[in-house]
């Protein structure tokens, strides 16, 4: 694919599936034009790069498709000087999103080699203000918390409270509840020590995060 067709490929993907799909931040319409979502996928998906598909990654764990990332995003409206946690870098596409947004990026893989591969990926990119962690924060990551934004990117049945008690007063968290085919992605803000608000933001369905909580599921 020659540069111009790959800029057209981005264009497009912006304005077809990103914009339709409610996504009318600039600064994250912004953010998706400049950074380069090719690099970030497999060498054998990288035709796909610009689908609106989700694309396989090694471990069995996938990319989310263009409009969701641009939509979490969105919802989560990261600041300047914010301190945020990812978890599940997968490609580490999303993470170098997030980076761009934030003043520094907490994100937490569970596969050494998806760690890996992400960080020679950002490193390439020149971002820094990233710290790569490989480790198991299904039911939440306390050793940098409390955080002014946390993002979970693989799917969740029930969403664990320690999640919400790590934000800080002010934060926001996205998650994606539920069990396939369908799931919501609800936005808690934390309003107070022991006050939150939570809005339900779409539905959608993705694969779920490895070693998550399980609900009590009552059988007759």
């Amino acid at each position: 694919m020659t540069d111009m067709n790959l800029e057209e490929a981005r264009f497009n993907m912006i304005e077809q599936q990103i914009r339709p799909w409610e996504v009318l931040d600039q600064t994250v319409l912004d953010l998706v034009a400049r950074t380069r979502r090719e690099d970030y996928v497999p060498e054998t998906y990288r035709t796909l790069a610009f689908a609106d598909v989700a694309i396989p990654l090694s471990q069995g764990e996938t990319m989310l498709a263009p409009k969701l990332e641009a939509r979490l995003l969105q919802a989560v409206a990261i600041q300047p000087q914010a301190l945020v946690l990812e978890v599940g870098t997968g490609s580490g596409y999303f993470t170098a999103l997030l980076a761009q947004l934030a003043r520094h990026v907490i994100s937490v893989d569970i596969h050494a080699e998806l760690v890996a591969t992400a960080r020679q990926k950002l490193s390439q990119h020149g971002i820094v203000n990233v710290t790569l962690v490989q480790g198991d924060a299904a039911r939440g990551w306390d050793k940098q918390a409390p955080y002014d934004g946390i993002i979970i990117t693989g799917s969740l049945p029930v969403l664990p409270e320690s999640f919400k008690t790590q934000l800080k007063v002010g934060g926001r968290l996205c998650a994606i509840i539920g069990d396939s085919p369908v799931m919501t992605v609800r936005l808690f803000t934390r309003l107070g020590p022991q006050q939150w608000q939570s809005e339900d933001l779409f539905e959608t369905d993705v694969p779920p995060l490895k070693n998550a909580l399980q609900p009590n599921r009552f059988v007759l």
